[in-house]
């Protein structure tokens, strides 16, 4: 279906189906009153069992697509219809600190039937997502996480576009849960998922105009796995990277070179589609010998005859760039956790354990008196994060709030494209320049839930 076919009528929020491939889309505009968004559990066959106890906004499928309009007013009352207490964050947006949803930090955690207001107006375009940063890992590992798209001023002149949702779920063979993680994975690289979905569906498939362009957009919603990923069966160009259009070129992944997406990350894909009916563009994850299909997009009918430079280049985002000669340089480690630490089991959950930690200081929970940020940045000025990996593990570090590009590392080339979250490699140290220009205290922990929830987490406050 085209993108272009969808359209809110009246003033009033309108769910409109198959527009984003598999995924029911919600959106606002101006004009409407705020989205009624009920956190609530849910049921849905993701293997071959109906998985029960899944957390969703619908009791019967996956989270919607939010969509919002740049620069236009968007509006959200969360309810919270679950026994435990949750917030919502809106991942990658720069709103006001206020709207955040980060418990204790940013708001108080929305209990049972209790409701919250979120408003906020997104001055950047591009793919990002929603999730709750309260009871984090039960209530993502059991389904909730969902795609935000904040669409351009103008539309950009795609044929159509596919939405994926790329995430594990930790189900048996009688597609009930299994324990969500375990703590000795929980100290290493993190407990993956036992059956990988798309749009929560094994290898789906969405059909779209031959010699069309098409604009896919991934967005890495995993507790978890990173992904290593192929596009084959067609040509395309990368055209964003966590909400933004890039800077800096990406390489076409391949077998040889797969992309690395890591959990919080997204991309923005212009995919030119096969001239001939039937054919199948693939994409998959390849990890450890393994091909893993995740989606296919299938062509069908005559051919549009679109070509390479047809592919539309998106408008940059007014981000202000860092000023690199006056620009303090901030350490920020990662590593283990000091012995003998206890973590604060407060209402907003703990996995039981302390493991991480940044700068040698692990974030206890819930709030605790005399927690203060990890540093302190003041307002409108540039800084580089030197930002230091003591472990063997992968970490993808993600700020609130604040964008932030990479500068340089000690053991590779990557590009200086802005972001929010960033894959630091075993024993990586990576400088990543940032312009606090958005006042608040903003979290920054690493998007392993299992990692953020043992205390890879802390803030940094803007003044």
């Amino acid at each position: 279906m085209d993108r272009r076919a969808f359209l809110v009528t009246g003033g009033s929020a309108t769910i409109g189906a198959a527009l984003t491939g598999g995924l029911s889309s919600l959106s606002s505009s101006q004009a409407a009153s705020a989205l009624q968004l009920r956190i609530q559990t849910a049921r849905y066959r993701i293997s071959e069992q109906i998985t029960d106890d899944m957390v969703s906004l619908s009791p019967h499928a996956p989270p919607p697509v939010l969509r919002l309009k740049q620069g236009v007013p968007f509006r959200a009352e969360v309810t919270n219809t679950l026994k435990d207490a949750t917030a919502m964050h809106w991942h990658g947006i720069r709103l006001p600190n206020k709207m955040d949803g980060v418990p204790y930090l940013t708001q108080w955690p929305i209990a049972q039937n209790e409701t919250w207001l979120y408003s906020f107006t997104s001055a950047d375009a591009g793919t990002y997502w929603y999730h709750p940063h309260c009871m984090t890992m039960n209530q993502m590992a059991r389904g909730l996480t969902g795609v935000l798209i904040v669409e351009e001023r103008e539309d950009p002149g795609f044929d159509s576009e596919t939405v994926l949702n790329l995430r594990d779920f930790r189900i048996g063979k009688d597609g009930q849960f299994l324990k969500l993680y375990s703590a000795r994975k929980a100290a290493r690289g993190g407990t993956l998922g036992t059956v990988m979905t798309a749009n929560w569906t094994q290898s789906p498939v969405y059909v779209h105009g031959s010699g069309s362009i098409v604009r896919l957009r991934l967005a890495a919603t995993d507790t978890t796995r990173i992904y290593r990923l192929t596009i084959d069966g067609a040509e395309g160009r990368i055209i964003a990277a966590d909400g933004h259009p890039i800077r800096e070129p990406l390489a076409w992944p391949t077998e040889d070179a797969p992309l690395v997406l890591g959990p919080g990350q997204r991309l923005d894909v212009g995919v030119l589609m096969p001239s001939e009916d039937g054919k199948k563009v693939v994409i998959s994850h390849r990890a450890g010998g393994r091909v893993r299909p995740l989606a296919t997009l299938q062509s069908k009918g005559a051919s549009l005859r679109r070509s390479l430079g047809d592919i539309p280049s998106l408008p940059k985002n007014d981000v202000p760039d860092v000023d690199l000669s006056r620009s303090e340089v901030i350490d920020l480690v990662f590593g283990w956790s000091p012995d003998g630490l206890k973590p604060n089991n407060g209402i907003c959950g703990t996995l039981g354990y302390t493991f991480w930690s940044i700068n040698r200081r692990p974030w206890p929970g819930d709030a605790v008196e005399g927690t203060g940020p990890l540093a302190e940045l003041k307002l409108g000025r540039s800084y580089i994060l030197r930002l230091r990996n003591e472990s063997p593990n992968t970490h993808p570090i993600h700020l609130h709030g604040l964008v932030f590009r990479p500068l340089r590392s000690n053991n590779r080339v990557i590009p200086s494209n802005w972001t929010d979250t960033v894959v630091l490699h075993r024993n990586e140290v990576m400088d990543v320049g940032v312009v606090a220009d958005n006042p608040g205290d903003w979290a920054f922990h690493c998007h392993v839930i299992e990692h953020q929830k043992t205390g890879l987490a802390g803030f940094i406050r803007v003044t």
